[in-house]
């Protein structure tokens, strides 16, 4: 993998983008009719380092929050999971982001997302006031296209730090397209595909990339996006296509298909953030291209069988056992709640 040889790194890797305190309803039903919330954090790239430190990585969270109590809230509780907060700033003139959802699937019609995020201390992060020497002394730096899309100060942000520039870690890119966060008259998708044209190591999903820019298939995909060194497109329940190369271009690559976990699902929520997670820590682990896509999975599936956007990664040991099965074996394990603690005996773990 690449990475600075210009500049130590203090971190293998460094997650960059906004946090904000979730409400998490008490009961099903709409907004409107659920009678209290409990608190909770959530934040595409503080999932990623928390579930990196989990596993037993050095990750550092860099973000804006306010100088308020949910700002306190959101510090703590990351930091609790092992996170290097040192880096995160606070904001005394904007307030922390906070959002509600309901407790269905986020691929239901039925789901809903209350955003108060506008104005917040994140989307104030620029060139100018984020903490370059923290951001860059790492080994792998992980962005994502939310980012992109909070300010033109945060868009111009993830251009700068996507730059070609000496001693630059491997940037990691998590498309994320949400195109209710982008403004008016934005041309977010071109924005995300020139974004990802300019890192190392890019997550996308089928379904995404088909919404915003009109391509359907992985290898329309790699078409669309030729340059990074390895592309991840994420097939839902079909499992993952990794394009990969070591130099050269994309007629060098290898090809690799790893099939998605039977998983016995709690809640569908943060598994694409839990499964960046998992490739990245492999990666930093120089483990092969296919077990690195087998513990995305594995981590995926931690966050699948519990209710929440995060948990505790299974042991490293017991997911490297998981990670090197045989094909066949990998083909009919099948994961449900209180796996992660499992031991093969487990009843949770089942090969069927």
């Amino acid at each position: 993998m690449s990475g600075s040889a210009a500049r130590t790194a203090t971190a293998d890797v460094v997650c960059l983008g906004e946090s904000m305190v979730t409400f998490l309803p008490s009961q099903p039903g709409r907004l409107a009719d659920v009678p209290s919330f409990g608190r909770g954090i959530g934040g595409a790239e503080s999932n990623v380092a928390c579930a990196l430190a989990a596993a037993g990585h050095r990750s550092k969270w860099v973000g804006r929050v306010g100088a308020d109590g949910f700002g306190d809230h959101l510090v703590d509780a990351i930091a609790g999971y092992g996170v290097d907060t040192s880096a995160v700033r606070r904001d005394p003139d904007r307030p922390t982001g906070i959002y509600f959802r309901t407790a269905t699937d986020r691929a239901t019609d039925a789901h809903e997302v209350a955003y108060y995020r506008a104005g917040s201390a994140a989307s104030a992060m620029s060139p100018h006031n984020v903490p370059y020497d923290d951001i860059l002394a790492t080994r792998v730096l992980h962005l994502s296209g939310i980012t992109a899309a909070l300010s033109a100060d945060c868009l111009a942000l993830l251009h700068d730090l996507t730059a070609p520039r000496d001693g630059r870690p491997l940037i990691s890119f998590d498309v994320n397209h949400r195109p209710g966060l982008w403004r008016e008259g934005e041309a977010g998708p071109e924005v995300l595909l020139a974004l990802a044209r300019r890192s190392d190591l890019v997550f996308v999903g089928e379904d995404e990339a088909e919404e915003a820019w009109g391509v359907h298939g992985a290898e329309a995909i790699r078409a669309a996006l030729p340059e990074p060194d390895v592309l991840v497109v994420k097939r839902g329940s079909e499992g993952v296509t990794v394009f990969s190369r070591s130099g050269g271009g994309p007629a060098q690559d290898t090809v690799t298909t790893v099939p998605s976990l039977r998983v016995d699902v709690v809640a569908a929520v943060g598994a694409g953030d839990a499964f960046a997670a998992g490739f990245l820590s492999a990666t930093l682990r120089d483990l092969p291209v296919r077990d690195r896509a087998r513990h995305g999975h594995l981590m995926a599936a931690a966050v699948l069988t519990v209710p929440g956007d995060l948990t505790g990664p299974p042991p490293r040991a017991y997911a490297d056992r998981l990670a090197a099965l045989d094909d066949e074996a990998w083909g009919t394990l099948r994961l449900g709640p209180g796996w992660t603690v499992a031991d093969g005996a487990n009843e949770e773990v089942r090969v069927t």
